[in-house]
């Protein structure tokens, strides 16, 4: 980016893009929604004067935990430039002008992804279901509170920590939305789970494959459902696909660490934590894909990838 915008401030741009769009709009409390439409800002305002070097801007991203989010908005504004058929011989201003027009059309099918799941998922939350969810998923949220508006009656279990975290999160925000939230503490999974009916639970990335990294927790979960006959599900946005095939845990990016509560208790001197934010989980643990291009199994990921780059 520095080479066409200018090193500093061409940085100091998308970020302060980027935190605006995380505070309002489509991309509030949505960080990947927010990248997005941060990416549509730079295409916007951008003194590039090719395309090569626009799609450098776009791939030029200081946010690399949101980059299957940033990578598919390059695939879909410059990617598909072969596939609408776009005048080679066309001056760059006026092809700059059809790459803004998609990238906004690209952010808006983001800001409504959502909501388009949400509305899918019904279709799997029955009245009087008991659902698990675990992490903080806005995907699951959605779905849930939707639920809950149409009348039907969920009780809702939300995997927590002995720090408190799922009480402050998904099961607080459940409560407030007058949906029965119960907080189980993750190590209780296996004894709860012959009360469930299903598992529902949101993903930072759907990889190549159809497996999905998410909550570090998400893959022992899945194990146990799977285990128990238990049908898991999983709610994402289709920007989270990517073109990643991790062979196992230590493949996938974690990024930073998050600190690790014991209840108040103090970490013996010399003692390690484990601090691991995500995990994996293989596709054969997963039922279907409920996703805002429609509900999919989870090897349908990778035609999905395959036709987003002819």
């Amino acid at each position: 980016m520095a080479g066409t915008r200018g090193g500093e401030a061409a940085e100091a741009f998308i970020i302060g893009e980027f935190d605006r769009w995380k505070k309002e709009g489509v991309g509030a409390g949505d960080e990947s929604v927010a990248a997005v439409m941060a990416l549509v800002g730079v295409a916007r305002s951008s003194k590039a004067e090719t395309v090569a070097a626009l799609e450098a801007e776009c791939l030029d991203k200081p946010y690399s935990s949101l980059s299957a989010a940033c990578d598919m908005f390059v695939r879909y504004v410059v990617t598909r430039r072969r596939v609408e058929g776009d005048d080679q011989t066309s001056p760059f201003s006026a092809v700059k002008r059809r790459l803004v027009s998609r990238a906004r059309r690209f952010g808006d099918i983001c800001g409504g992804a959502r909501g388009t799941i949400a509305t899918l998922c019904q279709d799997f939350l029955l009245d009087g279901c008991t659902v698990l969810v675990h992490g903080h998923s806005a995907a699951v949220l959605d779905a849930l509170k939707l639920a809950g508006a149409s009348g039907k009656r969920l009780k809702v279990l939300c995997t927590g920590r002995p720090d408190g975290a799922g009480m402050r999160m998904m099961a607080g925000e459940l409560a407030a939305a007058g949906i029965p939230a119960k907080v189980l503490l993750d190590l209780a999974v296996a004894y709860a789970m012959s009360e469930v009916d299903m598992v529902l639970v949101g993903a930072d990335v759907v990889t190549e494959t159809g497996g999905v990294v998410g909550t570090v927790g998400t893959y022992q979960v899945a194990l146990v459902a799977r285990a128990m006959s238990r049908p898991v599900y999983v709610a994402a946005e289709s920007y989270k696909f990517a073109r990643l095939y991790p062979l196992g845990q230590k493949d996938i990016e974690q990024g930073v660490g998050r600190p690790v509560g014991f209840g108040g208790q103090l970490v013996p001197r010399g003692v390690d934590v484990e601090t691991a934010v995500r995990d994996y989980t293989p596709p054969q643990h997963l039922e279907l894909l409920i996703t805002d291009l429609g509900v999919l199994p989870p090897p349908a990921v990778g035609d999905v990838l395959l036709q987003l780059s002819v």
